[in-house]
């Protein structure tokens, strides 16, 4: 039997089912900016006050939206407006044909060290935007653009 992300469209899933494609890189909680003039895209190592940095999970869920009320809800009905997604997101993958990636926790039985191992994830390589001691344009990275199959 194949797995319920090789038989549903994104807009089949239970709600379970897609919280769990999330892979939990936590690059969606990332600071972006915007060039004015080019309008490029480009994210830094600057978290969501929320972000736990060893985990690369929310500390709060659930309730997000009360502490971080921009914090967007990825659904199936907004995916493709969502542009600053990374090309290693699992939504923006299944949603483009190509599948979870083979680091996938969904593909482990649910641990995440083959996606840190692959350089997806945030752990260990962010700061909270709370204890920014710079200015945002003197941290762009572009890690979070690469996409490891």
């Amino acid at each position: 039997m194949k797995p319920f992300w090789q038989t549903k469209k994104l807009h089949e899933m239970s709600h379970t089912e897609w919280e769990s494609l999330c892979d939990g890189c936590g690059k969606c909680c990332l600071n972006k900016l915007i060039d004015d003039d080019t309008e490029a895209l480009h994210f830094t190592d600057i978290c969501c006050e929320l972000l736990n940095t060893d985990t690369g999970q929310c500390s709060n869920y659930p309730q997000r939206h009360t502490f971080v009320p921009e914090c967007v809800t990825i659904t199936a009905d907004n995916l493709a407006t969502l542009y600053y997604l990374p090309s290693s997101c699992a939504y923006r993958r299944l949603a483009e044909g190509r599948g979870l990636a083979d680091w996938h926790p969904l593909l482990n039985n649910g641990d995440r060290s083959a996606m840190v191992a692959a350089g997806i994830s945030v752990v260990g390589r962010v700061e909270r935007e709370n204890q920014l001691q710079t200015d945002l344009e003197d941290r762009i990275v572009t890690w979070p653009l690469r996409d490891c199959d």
